[in-house]
């Protein structure tokens, strides 16, 4: 029996980020911009009224109790390093360390470090565990005036911690008060979960711990992409790697009629060969292993679509039939996950097919993230579709009148790195007009 996927939407959004450098946009480029974020939102009305920059006027924020955390309790009630919470250790930070330029110094008057090595490094952290730990400092003197944050440990270059330690990564703190009131800390550890925190555990009688997300794998950074080492299928059955696709191939897709068909590749919304990223590896009864990062989107039986990170042992996936491997048109039906974990990978690749969606390692996924809607998203890209099509239609005409020009498709090796200009636009625009709801968080 053929199971094809129902035109509902294999949601998604798109990702990107601002923060790597990409093309610079023409200004027919920024025309077709416009008419691609105001596509989806005339159409959406309900999206732009409901997105207002508070909670309407005049209207007081609802107060909730605060109850502090008891001796031994971690929120999220997860291991520190799994995706819920702050997520895997990347490794050790050296002061030799390419990444040790990316820990920021942390110069807060209202925060009193202890630093107890007397070489500075308590006050060196990731940008997000500053970010966290300056709010957390306002939480406290706001709770208890006349007291300040004080840090004990930071950033660790001498050993003292687990082999595994976020501390290693300057994503780690240990925190007190400045009074050293042992009966304010349970206190303490609910106010930095409130400071936004990823992971907060009241590990010991003398301080509370707390960690965040690493740089990479925060939702805007980590977008919606697969490693390199990925497969996909080309249209004479052979299975290629994601770094050796280039623009003007055709790969496997699903289409509106949830058919197989090979879809053209007209962009990378994300490239970088080098860079290491945590994803989400999805293992399925039949076999299947398909590794993505936590925000992409793919189809789920019973949802049209569903968040990488969301997906849990028991959700069933598209994936194509695995008993028909030399069929020319292949069949997909649901298989179950049994298995989800993050994994370290390098390479993140996010290529764009015109359908919107394409097949890795054999299983279905959307070409967007971090947004959880498949259409909209799709409608975003529509006049950056229309223009390469048209781009597309002139090159093939001065082909043919000059059967002398080389193959004008872009090598894989000398593509641009880094975020699409038109997808890091979208995402700048999305992030301020969509429900928080429909976001990655």
């Amino acid at each position: 029996m053929v199971h094809h996927h129902r035109r509902r939407g294999l949601p998604a959004s798109h990702h990107c980020v601002l923060r790597r450098r990409g093309t610079t946009p023409s200004l027919l480029q920024v025309l077709l911009l416009i008419l691609g974020l105001w596509l989806p939102v005339l159409d959406n009305g309900g999206l732009v009224l409901a997105c207002g920059p508070g909670r309407g006027g005049g209207r007081r924020p609802i107060l909730r109790k605060l109850t502090p955390l008891v001796f031994k309790q971690h929120v999220p009630n997860v291991s520190e390093n799994t995706l819920p919470a702050s997520g895997l250790s990347e490794g050790r930070v050296s002061r030799h360390d390419s990444r040790f330029r990316d820990l920021v110094p942390n110069y807060n008057t209202d925060i009193i470090f202890k630093d107890e090595e007397g070489t500075g490094a308590d006050r060196l952290m990731t940008q997000r565990c500053k970010e966290k730990l300056n709010t957390l400092a306002i939480s406290v003197m706001n709770q208890w005036p006349g007291v300040k944050l004080r840090v004990t440990e930071g950033w660790d270059e001498e050993g003292k911690h687990a082999t595994d330690s976020l501390h290693y990564e300057g994503r780690a703190v240990d925190v007190t008060t400045s009074d050293r009131d042992r009966s304010k800390y349970g206190m303490l550890a609910r106010l930095a979960v409130e400071a936004g925190f990823d992971w907060v555990y009241y590990e010991s009688r003398s301080h509370i711990h707390c960690s965040v997300k690493s740089e990479s794998s925060s939702a805007a950074k980590s977008g919606g992409c697969f490693p390199g080492r990925s497969l996909v299928r080309t249209e004479d059955g052979s299975a290629i790697r994601l770094d050796q696709v280039r623009l003007g191939d055709r790969i496997a897709a699903l289409d509106s009629r949830g058919d197989i068909v090979y879809s053209e590749v007209i962009a990378f919304l994300d490239r970088s060969l080098t860079e290491r990223r945590q994803f989400v590896r999805l293992t399925t009864e039949s076999g299947r292993v398909l590794t993505l990062t936590p925000a992409h989107l793919l189809p789920v039986e019973g949802r049209s679509s569903m968040f990488a990170g969301r997906v849990q042992s028991g959700d069933r996936i598209l994936v194509r039939d695995p008993t028909d491997e030399n069929e020319v048109n292949h069949r997909l039906r649901w298989d179950k996950v049994v298995d989800s974990r993050l994994v370290l990978e390098e390479g993140i690749y996010a290529p764009l097919t015109r359908e919107g969606t394409l097949l890795v390692d054999d299983v279905v996924a959307s070409c967007y993230a971090f947004l959880d809607s498949q259409w909209i998203a799709h409608m975003g890209f529509l006049p950056y579709r229309m223009w390469t099509s048209l781009e597309s239609f002139f090159v093939r005409r001065w082909t043919i009148e000059d059967t002398r020009q080389p193959d004008i498709r872009q090598d894989g090796r000398t593509l641009q790195e880094g975020i699409h200009w038109y997808a890091s636009f979208l995402y700048w625009v999305s992030s301020y007009v969509t429900p928080t709801k429909m976001l990655y968080q």
